[in-house]
């Protein structure tokens, strides 16, 4: 029988808990234990295995493991030593050594507790690394959508038509308190929450946006808290939700009008004492966030009908800004073409352009309706039209638009026009399909395709044109 010395194992004990505290990634937990339990165990090399199940038979993953401290550990033929970490999921130790099993199990066993707390220390560390690559992933997806290479990059217009509301950003950015930005869709709300966050105290925090008007009412609640597993059918595992993700940082719910009653009282009980719990959860979860609101509804009239809260609003709503549309400050028209030329030119044909005066006319006499989101739009539009080295804001716009209606009415001044009617949005929707098929010769895929010519994903092109009647087969020109 083998003879195990009690000192030997209360001094690795020992030092497995220094090693824990001096490292992070459980590998090299394995690698600094392989080396200290040379004296006891010999060369030794060390592994965590998980067991995964699913539907077809279980498959085995080691986690972490240890590389070998000594060449002669290839040479151990002796089956490893396996002891149990964690149940659920089936997560064991496994140490190839060169003594026998049963002296090296009494040293190992020894060691269990420690090591599950660095497997408890590595699997924190790997969600705070998705955690991180997740928020970096969104802010690469935030830059290009506003077409910026780097969020300190000025916001046009600051100095001009967004004066007041850069002067209250400033007012409000290092307080804590929710803010309601109030602004058409288009006018660029998003751009303003991010600059709030930025120049807060949470900036090295994540900014976390939510579109409360995309998420399926029977799913708000768990999006914004998270569930635990097994609350609902398709729960396999428990999630955080967006206010636990954003812990530390700004969440901004962008249309948050959209929010049903249900979630409202649940946003409110976060917004009064910082408590709410997942979905299926029994557990009281906090989470220190800053919110930011959003949307483009008459908030008023919403609450006189009843379909938004008063004093959720009240909670919310403690510092308001008003965004301007784009009609509203045309000033500013001119700075954002060029912004948006240069930046289109240079991402769709690798040169940036400079729009010439007649194309700065045309913009500046339109009404944008769309706001901002709109201005960029056409001057994408006008730039491929242009073929990468004009803006062909004439064609964008509609003044060209060949036989068949244009895309979008031909910019007039209000002021000199009298009020009519406008057209439904499914018939403009129409004449912008069949405009873009006629251009594309039936072609829906591709960069020459009809898809890419209106700024939307293949299969949301192919749905409208269903729900319209159209045919792309029209559009083809007729074989010789």
């Amino acid at each position: 029988m083998a003879i195990v010395s009690d000192t030997d194992s209360l001094e690795l004990e020992r030092d497995a808990w220094r090693i824990v505290a001096e490292h992070l990634d459980l590998g090299d937990v394995l690698t600094a234990l392989a080396a200290r339990s040379r004296a006891v165990l010999g060369d030794s090399a060390w592994s965590v295995r998980r067991v995964q199940k699913g539907a077809e038979s279980p498959r085995t993953d080691t986690i972490a493991h240890s590389p070998s401290v000594s060449p002669s550990v290839a040479a151990i033929t002796t089956p490893a030593v396996v002891l149990p970490l964690v149940d659920t999921p089936a997560t064991t130790l496994e140490v190839r050594t060169e003594v026998d099993a049963e002296r090296a199990i009494v040293h190992l066993r020894a060691l269990v507790p420690a090591l599950r707390v660095a497997l408890d220390h590595g699997q924190k560390l790997h969600e705070l690394v998705r955690r991180r690559e997740a928020v970096e992933a969104d802010n690469r997806a935030l830059l290009t959508r506003l077409q910026r290479q780097d969020i300190s990059e000025s916001i046009v217009g600051a100095e001009t038509g967004l004066a007041e509301v850069m002067q209250r950003v400033e007012q409000v950015a290092p307080t804590e308190a929710p803010v309601l930005i109030l602004g058409e869709t288009g006018s660029g709300k998003e751009v303003v929450a991010r600059a709030i966050h930025t120049q807060s105290r949470r900036a090295r925090g994540p900014f976390l946006r939510v579109n409360c008007g995309a998420i399926p009412a029977e799913l708000v609640d768990s999006e914004l808290f998270g569930h635990e597993r097994g609350s609902f059918t398709g729960a396999v595992s428990a999630r955080k939700g967006w206010f636990e993700r954003a812990d530390g940082g700004t969440l901004f719910l962008d249309e948050v009008a959209e929010l049903p009653a249900a979630a409202q009282v649940r946003l409110l009980r976060v917004l009064q004492d910082g408590g709410f719990e997942r979905v299926g959860g029994q557990q009281g979860l906090e989470a220190d966030v800053r919110i930011v609101a959003a949307t483009h509804r008459d908030m008023p009239e919403m609450i006189a009908r009843g379909a938004f809260r008063e004093d959720l609003w009240y909670r919310i709503s403690v510092f308001p800004i008003p965004l301007p549309p784009l009609r509203e400050r045309r000033q500013d028209i001119v700075a954002l073409t060029r912004h948006f030329a240069a930046s289109a030119g240079a991402r769709l044909h690798g040169i940036p352009l400079v729009p010439d005066r007649e194309a700065l006319e045309l913009l500046s006499a339109y009404d944008w309706p769309g706001n901002v989101r709109e201005l960029a739009a056409v001057v994408e539009r006008a730039t491929i039209l242009g073929g990468g080295v004009r803006l062909d804001v004439a064609r964008a716009l509609g003044d060209a638009g060949g036989p068949r209606a244009p895309m979008i009415t031909k910019p007039v001044a209000r002021a000199t026009v009298p009020a009519a009617v406008p057209p439904s949005l499914e018939s403009i929707t129409r004449r912008a399909i069949e405009e873009a098929l006629l251009r594309t010769r039936g072609r829906i895929e591709g960069d020459d395709g009809a898809a890419h010519l209106l700024g939307v994903h293949p299969a949301t092109l192919r749905s409208r044109m269903r729900r319209l009647g159209i045919e792309w087969k029209q559009f083809r020109a007729p074989s010789s």
